[in-house]
């Protein structure tokens, strides 16, 4: 299991959309970490082996104003990615260092999946035969707590049974304060903990400490604390020194936990919610303590996952697929929020990132959920359920769905478009609701979910019946495109969304009904066919000759087994996307050189033959692995240049496990009529 691409960014510490720190640069010592948004959130590793000075993260000099000569950077052999960990190693001086960062994000444990802790593990060893005197400094800043560095800031220092726990947090706790996309958390409380011994020493203080490290191995404090202190003008850092002494060859480690509590995580119609984590009272410090003490099954576990993640990748569609599996797992999941409304039910609540920070978004969940079908289908539901209760409110003043319910962390209501007719997605976001109810349900192997959102689910349908075929000019999930009438790929959506329905009246033992909507769906896509079809392959939108799209929709009558659609639609559609691919992939549509990662994948995964789906995806792999742009896996990009256009860390490249899907329903012989 070795990685070769190139990652844009590798994640660091990912556990939600304020909680999220990466690396955008080769080596981890070439820049300071970064908050997903592009805002330096630092940390900082140094190394003194036999009396002389390295830096394995970070620097030294937080001030770029001031000049000052830099520790050589350690030299870095190596940096291993799988969906749960980032590796990275270093040779210098005959010792090999090792830095593991780790956020289990395992599906199948929801407390799990919402703590707010993250690894850091650092392993030393000699590699040349001879003992070394080593002597490790590691921090992190309180750049980490607050949304500017104009902010002041608070600390303290606990202690947690055999555990140090140096805290954080901005001056003033103005929780849910404010929404946004290009924000950072400044309301709650950051951490450093690790186990105390004699050998392990923790400072809260100024930058300034880390010269002192690099002159003599030794610290004096230079601020003792107390006042608030602006970020910008003292650096305050949570810090951490390991004195190692004599290293063998005998491997010798310690572990860092970096945590967040929010405190209160989301405004839900009114209501602030705490993260799904502290439902039983968890405190902070003992959610701390937790992670300490299972850190050892935790990382077998880990180990486990990883493991069988890159065999299926592997398996579905050769080791780039699987390597974009892996780059996409933990950003895919630390773009929601996981949490219960009063009724303790699940909420799993998507920020819309770098776009406009909406909040649970119905086009941007849905792309996302083949990853969480697979993992936990309860993910899905829990998506769903703010729509829904959004649109049985007297505030909700349409007939169709909604595109979500408003911007993170509140979601008290739509504000996108300001709620105009004219701004809206209606058949999009009916047809993803419908396809995301069926899915969830087949899933469960019964329709309870839709069940208990029948009436809306019924008029939507509905909608689609009269509206979906031939859509009016509106926006659909690629409304950076601009609204476009008759588009043939939002027709396809709305003729399956239909079966879908279709689907959920059969599991609900309503024959009759089933039977009806199936018909009228496969009526639609008879029609369909006439009004798309364009020789040797099917136009963008009815009427325009000479155009085409990526059909990316009709990827759920192959999954749900439905043959609503002639099979040699899907047919002529591949052979035409192997016909017109760029160097980075195939285009969103004939109106521009850019495509959508995610809508990329899904269009791969039409063809039935596997050496087609590889030819398709491959190039998208080239694209992260040669960009320019060094941010979260980017979803929305140049076909020529592989240039971001817009749009990173956004959860729709859980997308991207959709053959992952396909391969596992097809072998489970998973049918919906």
């Amino acid at each position: 299991m070795k990685s070769t691409i190139r990652p844009p960014a590798i994640p660091l510490v990912t556990v939600d959309p304020y909680f999220s720190v990466w690396s955008m640069a080769d080596s981890l010592s070439d820049d300071f970490t970064r908050h997903w948004t592009g805002k330096r959130n630092a940390m900082t590793g140094l190394v003194i082996i036999d009396g002389n000075p390295y830096r394995f993260a970070g620097r030294v000099e937080p001030n770029a104003e001031n000049y000052y000569t830099e520790p050589q950077a350690m030299k870095q052999q190596n940096v291993q990615l799988t969906s749960l960990s980032s590796t990275y190693e270093y040779e210098e001086a005959g010792i090999r260092l090792q830095v593991r960062f780790t956020t289990p994000l395992l599906m199948d444990n929801l407390e799990l999946l919402s703590r707010p802790a993250s690894y850091v593990q650092l392993s030393v060893c000699a590699v040349d035969g001879k003992p070394h005197n080593v002597h490790i400094y590691f921090d992190v800043t309180a750049e980490w707590c607050v949304d500017s560095s104009e902010q002041r800031v608070l600390w303290q220092r606990h202690e947690e049974g055999q555990l140090a726990i140096l805290e954080v947090s901005h001056e003033e706790q103005a929780y849910l304060n404010r929404s946004g996309d290009d924000l950072r958390m400044d309301w709650g409380q950051f951490y450093l903990a690790v186990e105390q011994s004699p050998e392990t020493r923790t400072y809260l203080d100024s930058a300034e400490i880390r010269k002192q490290f690099v002159r003599n191995g030794e610290i004096v404090p230079v601020h003792k604390g107390g006042m608030p202190q602006a970020v910008r003008d003292h650096q305050p850092v949570l810090a951490c020194t390991w004195d190692c002494g004599e290293v063998g060859a005998a491997e010798v480690s310690n572990l860092f936990v970096l945590a967040y509590d929010d405190v209160y995580a989301i405004e839900y119609f009114g209501d602030k919610l705490k993260a799904y984590w502290k439902k039983s009272g968890m405190t902070a410090l003992g959610m701390i303590a937790a992670a300490f003490g299972e850190y050892p099954e935790l990382m077998q576990r880990c180990t486990e996952f990883d493991q069988k993640l890159w065999t299926d990748g592997v398996l579905a569609g050769g080791e780039k697929y699987a390597e974009l599996l892996v780059l996409a797992y933990r950003q895919a999941i630390a773009a929601h929020k996981l949490v219960a409304d009063r009724e303790g039910k699940l909420l799993f609540m998507s920020k819309e990132c770098y776009s406009n920070g909406c909040i649970a978004t119905v086009d941007v969940s849905y792309p996302s959920i083949p990853l969480f079908l697979l993992y936990n289908p309860e993910l899905v539901k829990a998506m769903m359920r703010p729509i829904f209760k959004y649109a049985r409110s007297e505030a909700w003043p349409f007939e169709f769905a909604p595109h979500d319910v408003g911007q993170y962390p509140i979601a008290n209501g739509q504000v996108y478009a300001e709620n105009a007719r004219e701004g809206q997605m209606p058949v999009e976001e009916c047809g993803n609701m419908l396809i995301m109810a069926a899915a969830v349900c087949l899933t469960d192997g019964h329709a309870d979910f839709a069940a208990e959102h029948g009436e809306l689910l019924s008029s939507w349908a509905d909608y689609l019946l009269e509206y979906g075929l031939d859509p009016e000019n509106q926006l659909c999930t690629d409304d950076f495109a601009g609204h476009l009438a008759r588009n043939a790929n939002l027709s396809v959506k709305a003729i399956m969304g239909v079966a879908s329905y279709a689907i959920l009246k059969g599991m609900m033992g309503h024959s009759a009904e089933a039977e009806r909507y199936k018909k009228a769906a496969k009526e639609m896509a008879i029609k369909w066919e006439e009004l798309a079809s364009d020789q040797d392959h099917y136009k963008l939108a009815f009427g325009q000759d000479g155009t085409w799209s990526l059909k990316y929709n009709l990827i759920w009558d192959i999954l749900f087994d439905t043959h609503i659609f002639d099979e040699t639609i899907i047919q002529k559609e591949v052979s035409w996307y192997l016909k017109k691919q760029d160097k980075y992939g195939i285009p969103m549509d004939s109106r521009a050189a850019y495509t959508k990662a995610d809508w990329l994948v899904w269009a791969a995964s039409l063809a039935s033959e596997r050496e087609d789906f590889v030819s398709l995806i491959e190039p998208l792999w080239d694209a992260l692995n040669e960009t320019l742009d060094r941010v979260p896996f980017s979803d929305w990009y140049d076909t020529n240049t592989a240039r971001q256009i817009n749009f990173q860390h956004r959860s729709v490249v859980g997308g991207i496990y959709i053959k992952l899907l396909k391969d596992k329903w097809a072998k489970a012989g998973k049918k919906a009529f």
